[in-house]
């Protein structure tokens, strides 16, 4: 039977690009070709074309928007250029997979889902939040319950500085002052929040039901970072205590984990380095038995990584209008979770100035 194939432009290919997103389109050439690939260094985007198949490599974002081929775009450059290519192809009338962070700001935030309400063809946006497409995540919830890149040096100077001036000022937006007043600990803070963080703090908005009551405290210690959250339980109304914490430091390791500690059970969902394919995503339970005895059990309910599942996910809602998990809406959610975690950042790691009010929270179509 004839299947329809997804013919996709993208815009990036630093390491994760080929490490992870390009190898897994073409796991994926039953679904998804990619036509095209754009980047600021042409050496990086012939690189990649070359080795992964890809018909044209550019330097010109336009000639994937204009490009009548096209039926979906991928964004998977710097935080600071999300939003404008996502609007762009939108406005082109083409679906959009936007890597985590969708951006960094609730204005970006809004011009995003404003160009979404309006956008012909019916394009949609799909944000990558990979670990909430893990095929274990279903049973951790459920628990719950009850290789190598090459980077080139040919970008021009001007591009370098006009990335840095563009994120500079997405950095303003997103704490709410005038970017030139932002603190080296401030900016690398909102940094580690959009990047690592909103993997672990998409994950637990889903897992715990939406945002949390309060931020009860933060801290920063040499670049990293511990967040107090208290959530209310919405089965008793009983308040409960979430602990967070990211941060990176020179010992060469990747543990991620989410973990619930209840009263007779503690389940655990761990993720392994993504840049390693086909490591199994693990739930862990420790429970008492009928005895009253401790058991402890490991799921794995599938070897599929969750890049994969991701992208098998965004073609059944590009193709056969499935309703989208992770959109622009939900990705608001975690811009107001970091706006409330900035706005308990530690006084003295500030430069001047405070967080912005909350008067702008953009709401979906």
């Amino acid at each position: 039977m004839w299947q329809r194939i997804i013919h996709a432009g993208v815009f990036g290919g630093e390491d994760v690009a080929q490490i992870v997103h390009l190898p897994t389109f073409v796991s994926l050439s039953r679904l998804f070709k990619v036509k095209i690939i754009c980047d600021i260094s042409l050496k990086t985007a012939t690189h990649c074309a070359n080795r992964f198949g890809i018909p044209r490599p550019t330097t010109d974002p336009t000639e994937v928007f204009n490009d009548s081929e096209i039926d979906a775009v991928v964004v998977i450059t710097s935080d600071e250029f999300h939003g404008p290519y996502a609007i762009a192809a939108l406005q082109a009338g083409k679906h959009v997979f936007v890597e985590k962070p969708m951006t960094l700001s609730l204005e970006v935030a809004k011009e995003i889902i404003d160009a979404e309400f309006s956008a012909p063809n019916g394009a949609r946006v799909f944000v990558g939040y990979m670990r909430r497409y893990a095929p274990d995540l279903n049973a951790f919830k459920h628990e719950v319950a009850s290789v190598d890149c090459i980077k080139f040096d040919d970008i021009p100077a001007e591009a370098e500085k006009y990335r840095k001036e563009k994120l500079q000022a997405l950095l303003g937006q997103a704490w709410g002052i005038p970017s030139a007043d932002l603190s080296p600990e401030q900016m690398n803070y909102c940094c580690l929040l959009a990047n690592l963080g909103s993997h672990g703090l998409s994950l637990m908005r889903e897992v715990l039901g939406g945002l949390p009551s309060e931020v009860l405290a933060s801290t920063d210690n040499a670049r990293w970072y511990t967040t107090m959250f208290e959530y209310q339980n919405k089965s008793n109304d009983e308040r409960f205590t979430c602990l967070y914490e990211t941060g990176i430091n020179f010992v060469p390791r990747f543990d991620s984990q989410v973990a619930i500690f209840g009263e007779n059970k503690s389940v655990s969902i761990n993720y392994d380095t993504p840049f390693v394919g086909g490591l199994g995503i693990t739930v862990k339970i420790d429970e008492l038995n009928e005895y009253g005895e401790k058991s402890h059990r490991s799921l794995q309910t599938s070897y599929e990584d969750a890049y994969s599942a991701e992208l098998r996910e965004w073609y059944d809602c590009i193709v056969n209008g499935k309703a989208i998990k992770t959109t622009c809406s939900d990705a608001v959610e975690d811009l107001k979770l970091f706006k409330m975690m900035m706005d308990k950042y530690p006084a003295y790691k500030r430069a001047k100035g405070s967080c912005g009010s909350d008067e702008f929270l953009p709401s979906g179509p």
